[in-house]
């Protein structure tokens, strides 16, 4: 049966975007080589958009009879801090292989600036002897997911649009407003290809500054979470971030100076971005400083120490471990000899170096036996209150609990 939509690539970006057009009334299909992995959805959420015509299937056959074909293929940064396009390459060539006259071909994995149209759109036209901007329709759009965000969805967030042609744009555009109530046309593809550019380094950077500040804070004795109460109630200039164990999620902070040499600029690279990145990547390291000073000042060591994690997802109230800077708190601590365990309600298993976390059934007598408990991400289900209570010793890296009742980064 054909459909209007393939969303090819069924993860964090493509079973979100599949449930907004289906909740939009649009006949939709999702093509991925693998199973599902996104873990924002429910399995009942899925199961409703099955019972509105979603459809999955593993069959390529399927990309050639839709009207719009979403790229939604992960890319992620390798060990030389280069972003990895296998998984959009493939998509490509398998979507070229049945791509017709007429489609429109969006991309909305993170890329850098040129990706598309350098990338992307020689896969596409040799794979398929059709021409963009002639034959087909190409364009990219920035994805704004913000998982978890029971605020802004893909119906309320504006949507960023730039295609290779004016006339891409248009047709991105009337996909798009499908689904959301707000396009915004950027003015080709580098420019909406720079959007997620920008906005990530956004976020990466602030959160850099907010991980320095609780440092030279905690340093100063002043209370950085008071700081930042405060400072977040000036009406303009001023939009609040906040410190913690480190930065996780499916957004990865690029910096030009790692881009392909063909689409490098001659100046400098983004330093801030690279400092920012330096910076975030410490804190499980000052995590573990902090966490050995609290147990020396009550005269334990961390070698033998019992240590709770709380929370092991890298945001709160969801499953997915993208990025989280708990395995690397963890395995620092296994390397001082600390006895680990955790507890998080949406992890059933966890695996360090490949071997299993112990998961603490009983969350209150876990956190009254160990010798620390860390917080490392404050699921909703949490009354740190109450665990602070119960707790020896409780380091709240978020700045969750009340004053007073434990320890904060």
């Amino acid at each position: 049966m054909p459909a209007d939509l393939a969303v090819i690539g069924l993860g964090h970006l493509g079973l979100p975007l599949a449930q907004a057009a289906v909740a939009a009334g649009i006949e939709t299909v999702g093509y991925d080589s693998g199973p599902a992995t996104d873990s924002t959805l429910t399995a009942a959420e899925v199961r409703r958009m099955s019972a509105a015509g979603f459809r999955v299937t593993t069959n390529p056959a399927e990309l050639g009879r839709v009207r719009t074909a979403v790229i939604c293929a992960p890319t992620q940064l390798g060990a030389d801090r280069a972003l990895d396009l296998s998984a959009v390459g493939e998509a490509g060539r398998t979507l070229a292989a049945r791509l017709r006259p007429h489609t429109t071909v969006i991309l909305e994995s993170a890329a850098h600036p040129g990706v598309t149209e350098d990338y992307l759109r020689p896969i596409l036209e040799s794979g398929s002897g059709l021409r963009a901007g002639r034959d087909f329709h190409l364009a990219y759009s920035p994805s704004r997911l913000d998982p978890g965000n029971r605020t802004h969805g893909i119906a309320n967030t504006p949507k960023v649009i730039g295609g290779l042609t004016p006339a891409c744009t248009e047709s991105a555009h009337g996909f798009y407003a499908r689904l959301t109530e707000k396009v915004v046309r950027a003015r080709g593809l580098r420019e909406a290809e720079t959007v997620q550019l920008l906005e990530t380094n956004y976020r990466h950077v602030n959160i850099a500054l907010m991980n320095e500040m609780a440092v030279l804070c905690h340093d100063l004795g002043v209370d950085l979470w008071d700081v930042i109460r405060c400072a977040e109630t000036k009406p303009y200039g001023f939009q609040a971030f906040r410190p913690g164990p480190g930065v996780g999620g499916h957004g990865v902070p690029l910096d030009p100076n790692y881009l392909p040499h063909t689409t490098r600029t001659p100046g400098h690279p983004l330093r801030m971005v690279g400092l920012a990145q330096e910076i975030n990547d410490r804190m499980p390291q000052y995590v573990i400083q902090r966490s050995a000073a609290l147990l020396n000042e009550h005269g334990k060591s961390a070698r033998g120490a019992r240590v709770l994690l709380l929370g092991v997802t890298y945001k709160p109230d969801l499953a997915d471990q993208e990025g989280s800077p708990a395995r690397e708190i963890a395995s620092r601590l296994l390397d001082l000899g600390a006895l680990i365990s955790y507890h998080d309600p949406y992890i059933a298993g966890w695996r360090v170096r490949d071997q299993p976390v112990p998961r603490a059934e009983s969350l209150y007598e876990a956190a009254a036996n160990a010798d620390l408990t860390i917080l490392l991400q404050h699921h909703r289900t949490y009354d740190l209150q109450g665990l602070a209570v119960k707790a020896q010793l409780l380091l709240d890296t978020r700045g969750a609990s009340p004053v007073g009742a434990a320890h904060r980064l």
